[in-house]
């Protein structure tokens, strides 16, 4: 089991740049427990069903082994308060910061190896059910069965993951969110990314969406470019990246 912590920086304009998130990376990689980092950027591919408008500037996803260590980084005295100082990254002042930490699921996919460098950015559809479900038991035990077997049809897909909300201790004097669930898949590149939303498989995604049981509030699809800041050599369940 993983658990994983969300900040989000959302504004309009471009990503940092290299000299902020060199900075972020110390911060980092200095977080006890914190044994993998991703960074998303924003990137742009079509969907032929939605447009959501501008991706984040940047979003972070920081995954622990242990629950009691998330926690322990974003107490008073955590590593990861160092987020909250202006100066780390100053480009992105003004912008609206939200966090929420996750249980973490990953689901099997046909090729999770492509091949690409570490280092190399993959793009990553990040998706997000803010609102609530009249039967949140019912909601999550349909799309856990129904739609991770689909997406897995998508040409090229790389990584499924899935994240359902949970509560948690913290004091990162970032604004909470308790979105219930999120959820990514992970191409090769933007233009892999857009070719999958053109396949038929986005038609049975979206035939899918309509079999939910009922729920409320906005969903968000936004294409990113992801590449990890941090390593340490502990796998998430499930393979892949």
């Amino acid at each position: 089991m993983r658990f994983c912590h969300f900040i989000t920086f959302e504004r309009a304009g471009a990503a940092p740049p290299a000299a902020e998130l060199a900075g972020l990376s110390a911060v980092l990689a200095a977080t006890p427990g914190l044994d993998h980092a991703l960074l998303h950027l924003p990137a742009s591919a079509h969907d032929p069903y939605l447009h959501d408008g501008a991706s984040p500037a940047l979003a972070l996803q920081l995954y622990f082994a242990e629950i009691a260590a998330l926690e322990a980084a974003l107490a008073p005295d955590g590593r990861l308060q160092a987020l909250a100082d202006p100066a780390l990254l100053p480009s992105l002042r003004g912008a609206t910061v939200t966090q929420q930490a996750m249980l973490v699921r990953r689901f099997p996919v046909p090729e999770p190896d492509s091949g690409v460098a570490e280092e190399a950015a993959q793009c990553t559809y990040l998706v997000s059910y803010q609102g609530a479900a009249e039967d949140l038991d019912a909601w999550l035990a349909h799309y856990t069965a129904e739609h991770p077997p689909i997406m897995a049809r998508f040409p090229g897909i790389r990584q499924i993951e899935i994240t359902p909300r949970l509560d948690w201790l913290g004091s990162l004097p970032f604004a909470r969110v308790a979105y219930m669930q999120r959820n990514k898949v992970v191409f090769d590149s933007p233009a892999a990314l857009t070719a999958a939303l053109a396949s038929p498989v986005r038609d049975e995604m979206r035939a899918d969406f309509h079999r939910f049981p009922p729920f409320t509030g906005p969903t968000t699809h936004f294409p990113m470019l992801t590449r990890p800041m941090l390593r340490r050599g502990v796998g998430l369940p499930g393979g892949g990246r």
